[in-house]
Order: C-alpha cells, then sequence, then structure tokens
C-alpha cells in the first residue's frame, strides 16, 4: 500500500505514540491491559495510515468530462447562487467523503488556474449545506480551452482541520493532476454553468479521478 506524502508526518508521529504506549504499558505486568492497549493503539495507526492511502488509479483526460475530484456520496445536485466568485446561478454539485474514503482531491477539468482563495471559518459537520460558506474552506477555479470556468471548493469538515491545496494561479493543469488534501472527513462542491448536463444522482457513490460527474 502507498502512503500518500501528506501522510509521511502524521504517521511517523502516530508509530511514535504507538511504540511509547507499548513500552511503556509493557513495564507493567497486567497482562489483559497490555493485550488491549496493543490491540486498540495497532488499530488506530492502522486506521491513521489507511486514511493516508495513496489508489493506484489509472486516470484517462477527457477535455468533455468533469471527473469527481474525490472519493465520496452525492449529497448535492442543485441550481445555486454562488456568491464568491461568479456571483450568478451554478449548477452545483457536491460529495462527501468520510473518514473511510481516500482524501486526495483530483483536479476534475484541464485548464488554467485562474483563482484560488483559502477562507478561515468553522468546523460544522460538511453535509450541512451552510458549511459550503461558513466552514473553513478553499476555493479554486478552473478556465478551460474554450473560456468554460469551473469553480472547485475545498471544505473542511467537523473533524477536517486542515486543506491543503497545489496548483497555482496561473499553472496550467488536467485531470492526472492533484488539486490538494483533506485531512480526516469533509466535503468537495463543485460548480458548472447552468444547463450542463449532470451524470449522476442523489446518494451515488463516486469514486475520485474516475466517476463522470458532468458533461460540457
Amino acid at each position: 500500500m502507498r502512503i500518500h506524502k501528506e501522510g509521511f508526518g502524521v504517521i511517523a508521529v502516530a508509530f511514535i505514540i504507538w511504540l511509547f504506549l507499548n513500552i511503556g504499558v509493557g513495564l507493567t505486568e497486567e497482562l489483559y491491559f497490555r493485550s488491549f492497549t496493543f490491540v486498540v493503539t495497532t488499530y488506530m495507526l492502522i486506521f491513521v495510515m489507511r486514511f493516508f492511502r495513496y489508489p493506484n488509479r489509472k486516470i484517462t483526460l477527457n477535455a468533455n468530462a468533469v471527473i469527481s475530484p474525490c472519493d465520496g456520496q452525492i449529497v448535492v445536485i442543485e441550481e445555486t447562487f454562488e456568491p464568491e466568485y461568479f456571483k450568478d446561478n451554478r449548477i452545483q454539485i457536491s460529495v462527501f467523503m468520510s473518514v473511510y474514503n481516500v482524501h486526495i482531491n483530483w483536479i476534475p477539468v484541464p485548464g488554467i488556474i485562474k483563482y484560488f482563495k483559502h477562507h478561515s471559518g468553522n468546523f460544522m459537520a460538511a453535509y450541512l449545506p451552510k458549511s459550503s460558506t461558513e466552514n473553513e474552506r478553499a476555493t479554486t477555479v478552473i478556465r478551460m480551452e474554450d473560456g468554460t470556468e469551473v469553480l472547485v471548493r475545498q471544505i473542511a469538515g467537523a473533524v477536517a482541520k486542515r486543506i491543503i491545496s497545489y496548483p497555482k494561479v496561473g499553472a496550467a493543469v488536467n485531470q492526472q493532476d492533484e488539486l490538494g488534501f483533506i485531512r480526516f472527513g469533509s466535503r468537495v462542491d463543485i460548480f458548472l454553468p447552468v444547463g450542463t448536463k449532470v451524470d449522476v444522482e442523489l446518494c451515488q457513490l463516486v469514486t475520485g479521478s474516475q466517476s463522470i460527474l458532468a458533461q460540457l
């Protein structure tokens, strides 16, 4: 199993904690307590390692398709007002990631990064509608070759405390590139032009870099 680079430091700290706890408890004569501690701490260590797993996926470029930026479940498909960048109505598709999903975020469409902004905010549950505008979040806008602009918003959740975004304004990107990473449970919103053909349904499970959300 490959580990994403964002997990190296966290896993190292988790391993040190695991090691010291088990060494400390191992000095006692309590066999059941030692066994319990080993089982619980090992499970937690494996959970942390699994969270930062890097799946081996073949990514096929498709200039006319909006590829899911992350693993998770579709929780929103609606026409809504986007107040930060477009300031008009857009089709919003939102994917909610549980702590069990892969948390790498991929670029959904090819183009040039035209806008980026990180916003401080709350850490309410990411599946709530108002989390899109009130939670810690990062907004990235990609302008495609034909001029179409797609907004991608990474949103922190009740557990997620750090959003990482890689591309810089002016950079050329495609669907094989990583948008970033969100630690421990979160959500990604995509805003598309009104009239876009949506290819997914509410509650559908999608796979990042693989599932097609819509056609442009």
